[in-house]
């Protein structure tokens, strides 16, 4: 049976300069790639990264584990009861191999019946082996294997069976087996233990290929790229942010799965024989979930939770037939295949051959990681990491970035980086939006505000901490109870499940206010205040402190005066938390605390101090009806006359006010200031009344 008839997907061949930067690139493929699920991806010729693990010390002495896989049990196995009955029916097919002495024989005729401790099937332990000892093995059963499959000798030690041929007696084996078939596989081996395929230092390389060391396409680089997610996660958590070895034999096999929290990921071969792939894209996962649900319905009665265990083949006749778009690639040494988010992807290996693979988490990911976190809370499965960790962490950058290209006119690659995800149509935006309202749901029904309490920044700095009933992840919010175990927590949602004691007891944990998640998104948003407020308030940022260091103002001024103004700035540095002469932007706020009048006037931008347009009379006792647009940013100057201790004065910067008319408070009037050119000691403004009209 030969499976040629599958739609084979896209194949990527890249050019050098294409492949220089690694997650601009997969974005640049996205769009098209990822309705198949998976994609191959050829780099250029040139990169051609040396591999560590052959160098003949690790090579001979290096020892790894493996698992024993069943091959003919993959998709036809019975309950766990019948399956550890003796089996006699089935001819078995024994292949010897020696390792050290050890004979590597199957003993089916005569099985040892197990006690199971619970009803979930695996894949057992299997021996020992360093890599030349394993490809010894892993080439003897192969030959033996099709020599005797095919019914004729093997003419020379380098023949090989054709890949699809190899493809056919495999699911021929998983569908309709006639004898009993088991494999080892060396997988999810620990580089941080055994070793990286690539290379992670430079006494690894000589000359030139130094730069591999550093490539963003060095999967221990990967995980934690400039614009991955995953940076912001602190701990090394194997298999997501550290890469896992695969060392291959004909036949050992990785089963339909999908990768936690659906996030990327991506399979170097580093060497060895070709890895069949199959991929269902993530648009499709649903589907394969009920095909699975509907031809396995003991085994997912006995394990609801089998699609996690990775031990389930289900073949693409029948996947197909149930209406389940499928795909399939052949990985070649020297390749990599990307996984996306949430598709469901299968395979085994053709002969011996090594992988490493790792995942990756870019902004794209954000909404299918959220879809996985609740699916997370309704199985009670445990997390990876933690998504708000991740969210908060890009939503804070991303906000500093917007901060330093709206105020400080840093237009940096980095910062431009997080400019197209921002907005109210980017999607770090819409992300962060739809978990704030989710949040702010569940806050307003279960929480009291006398319960609240400040979580401390520390609280999961150390160890994660989860929901003790559905092991929800709690960096955003907790509940806790005064009467149980301190260490003892659960998410909003479980907060009158997680104990028997009374709700009077139970306490919560809020990182944010809410009304601070509102700014944040606001500030993601686009909206100039909020990224000033929010710079201020969690990230402390303020303007004056870039002034004393490297603002255009400051280098204008003579070493002597540039050390009198530092030292003035310095001592003003909290302009922007309580000067009642200088008020924050404030062109739409809604909260009181920036929507005020100062006892001097109307506010004015934070950029501007007050100037001689602002002559105008008490308003305290007017009721506050304004704002301040701003219409122009300007550019700031250099020199002494565009900046004091506690302002900058951008040339160009214009705003539009709105607000009563002091003298008849039925009107309201509009003004713009702008700042036109330096004058006699300080800028020059212009300020024009625009109109007025009758309020009531």
């Amino acid at each position: 049976m030969i499976y040629t008839y599958l739609v084979r997907l896209l194949n990527v061949f890249t050019l050098v300069q294409e492949f220089e930067d690694t997650l601009k690139y997969i974005a640049s493929i996205r769009n098209e790639a990822e309705s198949y699920g998976i994609c191959r991806i050829i780099p250029p010729s040139s990169w051609k990264p040396p591999c560590p693990l052959k160098q003949k010390n690790i090579w001979e002495n290096s020892t790894f584990a493996t698992r024993i896989q069943r091959v003919d049990k993959l998709q036809n196995r019975d309950s766990m009861r019948k399956m550890f009955r003796p089996n006699y029916h089935k001819k078995k097919k024994a292949r010897r191999g020696t390792k050290a002495g050890f004979d590597h024989v199957t003993h089916g005729s005569n099985p040892v019946e197990p006690v199971a401790q619970e009803a979930d099937f695996g894949f057992e332990s299997g021996p020992q082996f360093t890599l030349d000892e394993f490809k010894k093995y892993a080439d003897d059963f192969k030959r033996q294997y099709f020599r005797i499959n095919d019914g004729k000798p093997v003419i020379q030690d380098s023949w090989e069976p054709l890949v699809e041929n190899i493809e056919g007696e495999y699911w021929r084996m998983v569908e309709n087996p006639t004898e009993e078939i088991e494999v080892l596989y060396g997988a999810d081996l620990e580089t941080c233990t055994f070793g990286s395929g690539f290379p992670t230092v430079s006494c690894q390389v000589l000359g030139l290929d130094e730069k591999y060391v550093k490539s963003g396409w060095n999967l221990n680089n990967f995980p934690k790229l400039q614009r991955s997610l995953l940076k912001y996660e602190s701990s090394d958590i194997s298999g997501v942010l550290v890469p896992w070895l695969y060392i291959g034999m004909c036949f050992s096999s990785f089963c339909w799965h999908v990768e936690d929290h659906h996030m990327y990921s991506i399979n170097y071969l580093h060497w060895g024989a070709p890895k069949m792939w199959y991929g269902v894209a993530g648009k499709d996962a649903v589907k394969l979930e009920a095909a699975m649900r509907k031809h396995l319905p003991n085994l997912f009665a006995e394990q609801p939770d089998l699609l996690h265990k990775l031990v389930t083949q289900l073949s693409p006749t029948i996947l197909k037939s149930e209406g389940v778009p499928i795909y399939r690639c052949i990985q070649n040494p020297g390749e990599f295949v990307l996984t996306f988010p949430r598709s469901y992807h299968a395979g085994f290996n053709c002969g011996f051959n090594c992988a490493e693979a790792v995942n990756v988490a870019p902004v794209d990911w954000l909404p299918h990681g959220h879809t996985a976190i609740e699916l997370y809370r309704e199985q009670a499965r445990k997390t990876s990491i933690s998504h708000d960790k991740l969210l908060l962490g890009a939503a804070r950058d991303a906000v500093k970035a917007q901060w330093e290209i709206n105020l400080l006119r840093k237009n940096t690659p980095d910062n431009l980086k997080w400019k197209d995800v921002c907005g109210k149509e980017g999607i770090l935006s819409k992300a962060l939006k739809e978990r704030v309202e989710m949040e702010r749901v569940r806050r307003d029904f279960l929480c009291k505000s006398s319960q609240s309490l400040k979580m401390d920044t520390n609280f999961d700095s150390v160890n994660e901490r989860e929901c003790s009933v559905c092991y929800f992840d709690l960096h955003l919010s907790a509940s806790g109870c005064h009467n149980c175990s301190p260490e003892k927590y659960s998410c909003l949602s479980h907060a009158n499940q997680f104990c028997s004691c009374s709700s009077g007891s139970k306490y919560f944990l809020f990182r944010y206010d809410m009304s601070d998640l509102e700014i944040l998104v606001e500030a993601l948003e686009g909206k100039l205040s909020a990224i000033y407020r929010w710079a201020k308030k969690d990230l402390g940022l303020y303007l004056t402190d870039h002034l004393n260091k490297d603002s255009p103002c400051s280098r204008g001024l003579p070493a002597e005066e540039r050390k009198d103004f530092v030292k003035e700035g310095s001592e003003n540095n909290r302009l922007f938390v309580g000067n009642s002469d200088v008020i924050v932007l404030s062109d739409d706020e809604a909260g009181d605390e920036d929507k005020k009048v100062s006892s001097c006037g109307i506010n004015t931008p934070a950029f501007l101090a007050r100037g001689p347009h602002q002559e105008i009379r008490d308003c305290a006792s007017v009721k506050e009806k304004y704002n301040v647009e701003l219409l122009e940013f300007g550019v700031v100057q250099s020199g002494k006359l565009w900046c004091d201790n506690r302002v900058i004065y951008p040339k160009g910067f214009r705003s539009r006010v709105k607000y009563l008319d002091i003298f008849d408070p039925n009107n309201i009037c509009y003004y713009i200031s702008q700042i036109l050119d330096a004058g006699l000691g300080r800028p020059l403004f212009m300020v024009r009344k625009i109109f007025f009209f009758s309020y009531f």
